[in-house]
């Protein structure tokens, strides 16, 4: 893992298992801090609604919080909803969308930012609940000055939440629409499609690829659909560059990912143990 910095951007570079670099510009304050005042304004809009939706209920249901006697029941339960949605809003709602939404909340998304692991992969629920519990330390005494204090005291701007969980904020790299556009399609946008037959991989080339080759590409294929469009692209022509070198033959033309297919195919039919 390396950190440079790059014009105004500041870089982490990451080599994976599979001996590729990902470069990451990581996101400043600023742009964080956006991300935030968007989120923020979704979270209390959400609020407000609920609290306008109970004030809305039968008096019977709610004429009990006005009242300073003693709590009964249905007070307490009314107590205890609103205490849990207002923690749901604070904790969970930053938790559940970077679990489960790629490590992005609607206000990251707008902003191009990702949380990520330090090692370049995806979150998982775990370091997404971690982080955020920490955002209530993060956020003191007020504005978040706790956190702004962490993130200027380190070179890659994590705030305590994202020192304990392993985690931190980058830039999202900016994809051309059609590239998308033909990701989801099923094209190919990098090269024409080529589609690369089996057959015209010579038998004692693949012969040369071993075991540890295959995983490679079969670790690719399962996180491949986690990258980006251009670190997706990148990532298969390195690793297609790389096995051709093993095998000694020119690489072939067209999509880089048919390639890795075509060999992976072939070394799972030559009846070798892998």
């Amino acid at each position: 893992m390396e950190y440079q910095q790059t014009g105004f951007a500041d870089q982490l570079n990451i080599e994976t298992p599979e001996q590729v670099d990902l470069r990451f510009p990581v996101a400043g304050i600023g742009s964080r801090f956006v991300a935030l005042l968007i989120d923020h304004v979704i979270q209390f809009g959400t609020f407000f609604l609920i609290i306008l939706a109970l004030t809305l209920l039968p008096d019977d249901s709610t004429g009990h919080l006005g009242k300073t006697a003693e709590l009964d029941t249905a007070t307490k339960w009314a107590l205890a909803a609103i205490t849990f949605i207002l923690f749901s809003l604070i904790v969970g709602y930053f938790a559940l969308f970077e679990a489960f939404w790629h490590g992005q909340t609607p206000g990251k998304r707008v902003m191009k930012l990702r949380v990520i692991k330090d090692s370049g992969r995806q979150i998982t629920f775990f370091e997404a609940l971690a982080r955020n519990l920490l955002r209530l330390i993060d956020s003191l005494p007020s504005m978040y000055l706790a956190g702004v204090i962490t993130m200027l005291c380190n070179r890659k701007n994590k705030r305590l939440g994202d020192l304990a969980a392993g985690t931190l904020v980058v830039h999202e790299l900016p994809v051309d629409d059609r590239a998308a556009d033909a990701f989801l399609s099923g094209e190919n946008f990098f090269a024409k499609e080529q589609p690369t037959p089996e057959g015209s991989l010579p038998a004692d080339a693949v012969a040369r690829l071993e075991p540890a080759d295959l995983h490679v590409m079969e670790t690719f294929f399962t996180r491949a659909l986690d990258l980006d469009i251009q670190t997706r692209a990148a990532m298969a022509s390195r690793i297609a560059a790389r096995m051709a070198a093993k095998m000694k033959v020119p690489l072939p033309e067209g999509n880089p990912e048919r390639t890795l297919e075509a060999l992976a195919k072939a070394m799972r039919g030559t009846g070798r143990r892998f």
